[in-house]
């Protein structure tokens, strides 16, 4: 059996810190609509036929079952492939067809599926262990992959509204939004969807591929870690099917828990022990999405409202739709709502959530590093082999002072978290490339844009540590990061060059963690009483101006 630790860890303090045409009202107008399966009968009658479908073990008759040697695609293909498409999703079109090669799936931002980033700057580098290195450990970061909308987000609300609007007789949609008057909210809350498993099976699949031949340098079951929410429960499951196998993962490495709870440490869920990640500090973000949404939706609510007659449609409500249209289409396959915009609007949709990060989970917040350093020492921790004793951020001392629970000797280390986890550790490990655009503008798109939220965190995005030997050696001498596949400068670390091929020497990086592990401090960003005006120029670095 997989061993499934779900962890009470300790809270900070013990740590340290619509109608039809005729024109009559319809009742399903936005209505939500649900299905559960398997139903409820057909569960409870099972078991009284399960005798009839034994297991593979019980079945034998396998064939042969040789296995083969592990790959290592990363040190010996000439480049991995990259990610490209989304099958089995349905390519949207925009209102305007302005650009045949215009991807509305890619201005989606934090809610497009991942395919790989071009480059950071450095062009001629790949995740292709640079010639003459040999790869000796793996760190991995990663997303869970596509789900539906978070409880109460603008979607929903939206169906709300038009449901109450049809139940009162006053909804009668006409033109390009006549679906809605027999349209349905279908999405669920927060849960992993089809194509989000699909994501992170193969996710698994290509790790494998890509990393497996690490496997023959452990000495025991590897433990890898999520969070107790259940999308990332069925993320972090899916990954390890694809990695190991259906038939075999459950017997293949340890999947620990941590739980996703106000009061309770994780770096995976860093906000749970941040006050201002809670308050109006981190509604900085929405705050300026709610401003851009109010420059760059003023048409298409214009355009809307004609074919809405009897229905309030607010900038609110336009910016609901809108997001329908990836969340239906991660969920469902397709979605009408998304060629009702325009390739311009779409491009703004991506911005906005670009300001939301940017200033609420990402540089330009400044209790965003604080959030991410617990990740960064943990890191340290593994890279150098020594025990954590000091818990003053949102470290687990139940966990990472358990050697068990918290290995310090793996090939191969897998972290499964959020889109914001991933947001913050960028800038508490101090990659300044994403941001050396500077802060973003809060009412028109910059030339310069540098932190796009498509290239940092969609579903199922990864972020990739490679420990090297260069020359190729038993020990380690460099490290590098690929994000998305994307090989990142690391020239913003103290002490590292501006290498083409994005290394730097490991003693070197470790020394530069160290230096950021001293800088963030936590309790202040985290807990002091400040004030941050929205358009703040001066932080890119996630942390109160010292």
């Amino acid at each position: 059996m997989i061993l499934l630790l779900t962890l009470i860890s300790a809270a900070l303090a013990s740590q340290g810190s619509a109608a039809a045409v005729s024109g009559k009202a319809s009742s399903f107008a936005g209505s939500t609509s649900t299905f559960q399966f398997p139903p409820a009968d057909v569960t409870a009658t099972a078991s009284l036929i399960d005798s009839y479908f034994p297991d593979p073990t019980e079945v034998g008759f396998s064939g042969p079952t040789p296995t083969g040697d592990e790959a290592e695609s990363v040190a010996t293909a000439p480049a991995p492939a990259p990610v490209q498409g989304y099958f089995p999703l349905v390519r949207p079109d925009t209102s305007d067809n302005k650009g045949e090669d215009f991807d509305v799936v890619r201005s989606w931002a934090n809610l497009s599926p991942m395919q790989s980033v071009k480059s950071f700057g450095l062009d001629n580098a790949t995740e292709q262990v640079p010639e003459g290195c040999k790869l000796n450990q793996v760190f991995l970061l990663h997303r869970h992959g596509a789900r539906y909308p978070t409880s109460g987000s603008a979607p929903a609300v939206f169906a709300t509204d038009l449901h109450s609007a049809a139940g009162n007789g006053t909804l009668v949609a006409t033109g390009p939004l006549e679906f809605l008057n027999t349209w349905t909210y279908k999405l669920g809350a927060e849960l992993l969807t089809p194509f989000g498993r699909e994501q992170l099976f193969n996710l698994g699949v290509g790790f494998r591929v890509k990393y497996g031949d690490l496997l023959k340098n452990f000495t025991g079951l590897p433990v890898w870690r999520t969070t107790s929410e259940a999308r990332m429960v069925d993320s972090a499951l899916h990954f390890a099917a694809g990695f190991f196998g259906v038939q075999s993962y459950q017997s293949s490495y340890h999947q620990l828990i941590e739980i996703e709870e106000e009061g309770f440490n994780s770096t995976l869920v860093p906000w749970d022990v941040c006050p201002n990640a809670n308050n109006a500090i981190w509604e900085l973000g929405d705050d300026a999405t709610a401003a851009w949404n109010n420059v760059y939706l003023v048409d298409a609510q214009k355009r809307f409202a004609q074919y809405l007659p009897g229905f309030n449609l607010t900038i609110e409500d336009v910016a609901g739709m809108q997001a329908l249209c990836p969340y239906e289409t991660v969920a469902l396959g397709y979605s009408a709502f998304c060629d009702l915009f325009t390739e311009d609007e779409w491009k703004g949709f991506a911005y906005g959530i670009d300001l939301k990060f940017w200033y609420g989970d990402g540089p330009g917040n400044p209790a965003v590093s604080a959030q991410g350093i617990g990740w960064v020492q943990e890191l340290v921790s593994r890279l150098t082999k020594t025990r954590i004793t000091t818990f003053d951020t949102t470290l687990n001392g139940t966990i990472v002072g358990n050697e068990d629970l918290f290995p310090l000797d793996q090939p191969i280390y897998v972290d499964a978290s959020h889109d914001t986890v991933i947001s913050a550790v960028l800038p508490a490990m101090n990659f300044t490339f994403l941001a050396a655009g500077g802060p973003l503008p809060l009412d028109h798109i910059p030339d310069n844009q540098t932190y796009k939220i498509q290239d940092i965190s969609p579903f199922a995005s990864r972020f990739v540590g490679q420990v090297l030997s260069c020359p190729a050696s038993d020990t380690p001498t460099h490290i590098r990061w690929i994000l998305n596949d994307a090989v990142l400068p690391q020239t913003g670390i103290q002490g590292c060059s501006d290498d083409p091929n994005g290394l730097c020497e490991l003693d070197t990086f470790v020394a530069g963690m160290k230096q950021r592990i001293e800088e963030v401090d936590f309790v202040f960003d985290c807990y002091a009483n400040y004030t941050v005006t929205l358009g703040n120029d001066t932080i890119t670095n996630g942390q109160y101006p010292q």
